[in-house]
């Protein structure tokens, strides 16, 4: 916890831009709600607040777990902490979508901290916001399994483009700055696993565009075998002791 304060005090500017991005998210996915989604779930506050702190605490663990990859450098790991918060996202709606993911990323700082003076975190947030808010917007629109499948898709497409430009435009940099290291020594580390990486672009089109590719379809599928089963037994039952 220590080591957590000293990070904020050290990186008090780019937190202050953290805080005003994830507010400016929060009103998007209200926005979202309130305009698009006419169909939204009346539930109790109670069921809804013990629904997301419970998906927020199994995605906090989740993030955690962190799965290498052959064709990425070693700070590019996958994890399926989006699962839980999309699943939430999908029967809550974008706003209970946000806060699971905001509380997921809370939690796993209290639990290990940051290793990237907050970068990889905020940017674990930021695209993972990028894949669920398209995705349970337009569910609700199309509220069936074709719909699900295309929500998800775009939920994919959307973090793959978002993601290949944020890595390329402030998350590589930022790193770089934060730590002090050149850029030349970050691509270095791409080079030493696929020698067709030479430059920030070839960066992103061979490492980040297939870390997110990947993360998207393996997040939609478990989705779309676990969703349904999920909501009948756990949602249902929850509701009724709410």
């Amino acid at each position: 916890m220590a080591n957590l304060l000293q990070s904020v005090r050290d990186n008090l500017s780019f937190l202050l831009v953290c805080l005003a991005i994830t507010a400016g998210l929060v009103l998007l996915a209200v926005l979202a709600e309130r305009f698009l989604l006419h169909t939204k779930r009346r539930l109790s506050a109670a069921h809804t607040i013990t629904s997301i702190a419970m998906f927020s605490a199994l995605a906090g663990v989740l993030m955690l777990v962190e799965i290498p990859l052959f064709f990425a450098p070693g700070f590019y790991k996958l994890d399926l902490s989006e699962l839980p918060v999309l699943i939430c996202a999908f029967y809550l709606g974008p706003v209970s979508g946000v806060i699971c993911e905001l509380l997921k990323v809370l939690i796993k700082l209290m639990i290990k901290g940051t290793g990237t003076a907050f970068v990889g975190d905020f940017a674990n947030f930021l695209v993972g916001c990028s894949f669920v808010l398209p995705a349970s917007v337009l569910y609700p629109l199309i509220h069936s399994k074709r719909g699900a499948v295309a929500s998800m898709a775009l939920g994919t497409v959307v973090m793959t483009v978002f993601g290949s430009m944020f890595n390329a435009w402030f998350l590589l940099p930022k790193f770089a700055e934060l730590y002090g290291i050149p850029m030349d020594v970050i691509i270095q580390m791409g080079t030493a696993v696929n020698a067709s990486i030479i430059d920030i672009r070839t960066l992103v089109l061979f490492a980040v565009v297939p870390f997110n590719l990947l993360k998207g379809l393996v997040v939609s599928a478990l989705t779309f075998l676990l969703y349904k089963r999920i909501e009948r037994v756990f949602f249902h039952r929850l509701q009724k002791t709410s």
